[in-house]
């Protein structure tokens, strides 16, 4: 009874509020279907993580009298400061990918380079807003909607802000069906959005196929070594999808490995959900960081297929351009509803794709290049 009551003394009206934050990422999964295996998880787990005492968290060792570090901090230690779930997790996420959209329009190849702007711009705004350039570098990669290099780059800068930068990239990868179609409305015409891209399926060779993720890891390496990692896990999952010898280990990877690790992971995120370093005014600005960075990619990949319109004869629909994030495949999909409401028979689904398997690739090459300009500016 006694022990009952000390917990009940320990209540913060802040832990209340994460509960409530926790509640709305649940909403979010359930009634929303916004990536429920991870927004489920992480809403179950910031109210884990806020209960008063949580033993969660940490433990507290009646023997040495101290408090000793928890199941979930102990699951951090083991699968997220080491990188180990994001590699992981990597491996299913490129054993989802098929490449042929992208080996079949090779240009798509642009729209990632030109999404990653957002990146880059807000490195520089959360720099003049006062933050440590590790953590405004952290800060800025939540634009590429691609959480596992949200959680790379923040812990290898083992910044102060991962918890809040993590649930950042993760919410708006959720929020793009909400976010990305008024960016866009807003930033072209109607006329745009109603350009036509037929599309040709071109043939292409399965060594083609096993070439291309074994060439892919080489250049990434050579022009961003701190990416090699993300990037060659990446490439790992594609190469077991298109060898056609693992095809039992390359259905595993998609499915069982991918759905467990983001459990796991989002259970674990939870660590850095705890309201005394969540609850504060740079979380705050984080989260609108986060969409600043988020929206100038999308505006990015936009004006960047306006501009190749200037010059090209086959007009690309700039909606497409705004695929070059790695969202991957929600952004296409919203892209071609948008195509299909403007004009019903405007199939821009594979183009769409193609830009976002693109995407995907450069937001972890992006993430690379951020991990090693920054690094060179401090030493």
């Amino acid at each position: 009874m006694e022990a009952l009551f000390s917990n009940i003394f320990e209540f913060h009206w802040q832990m209340a509020v994460m509960w409530l934050i926790g509640g709305i990422l649940i909403y979010l999964a359930i009634k929303k279907e916004m990536e429920p295996s991870l927004l489920l998880p992480m809403g179950f787990g910031a109210i884990l993580v806020n209960l008063p005492l949580s033993g969660a968290v940490n433990v507290f060792d009646k023997v040495t009298g101290e408090w000793e570090y928890g199941p979930i901090d102990t699951l951090f230690s083991a699968g997220i400061a080491n990188e180990l779930f994001p590699l992981l997790l990597f491996i299913g996420i490129g054993a989802m990918i098929d490449f042929t959209p992208l080996l079949s329009n090779p240009k798509m190849f642009l729209f990632g380079a030109a999404a990653q702007f957002g990146i880059f711009f807000t490195l520089i705004v959360a720099s003049l807003l006062g933050f440590d350039l590790k953590d405004a570098a952290s800060i800025a990669i939540i634009g590429a909607a691609d959480g596992p290099t949200s959680i790379f780059v923040s812990n290898y800068f083992n910044s102060n802000y991962t918890g809040a930068i993590v649930v950042a990239a993760y919410s708006y990868m959720a929020l793009v069906p909400i976010v990305q179609p008024p960016v866009i409305k807003l930033i072209t015409t109607k006329k745009e959005r109603m350009i036509r891209m037929p599309y040709s399926q071109k043939e292409i060779s399965k060594t083609t196929k096993i070439l291309f993720p074994i060439i892919i890891t080489i250049i990434a390496g050579m022009i961003a070594p701190k990416s090699v990692a993300l990037v060659g896990f990446l490439m790992f999952g594609n190469l077991i999808r298109e060898c056609g010898v693992l095809k039992s280990l390359s259905e595993t990877a998609q499915n069982a490995l991918a759905n467990l690790i983001t459990l796991v992971l989002g259970l674990t995120i939870a660590t850095k959900m705890q309201y005394e370093s969540f609850l504060n005014v740079q979380t705050l600005m984080i989260i609108a960081l986060g969409l600043v960075a988020f929206v100038f990619d999308t505006v990015g990949g936009v004006m960047f297929a306006k501009f190749l319109n200037l010059f090209v004869k086959n007009k690309v629909n700039p909606m497409v351009g705004a695929c070059g994030i790695s969202a991957f495949p929600m952004s296409a999909r919203v892209i071609n509803k948008m195509g299909l409401k403007e004009d019903p028979q405007n199939f821009l689904l594979m183009h769409a794709v193609g830009a976002n398997v693109s995407g995907q690739v450069a937001s972890v090459i992006a993430g690379g290049l951020v991990i090693t300009l920054v690094s060179n500016a401090i030493r």
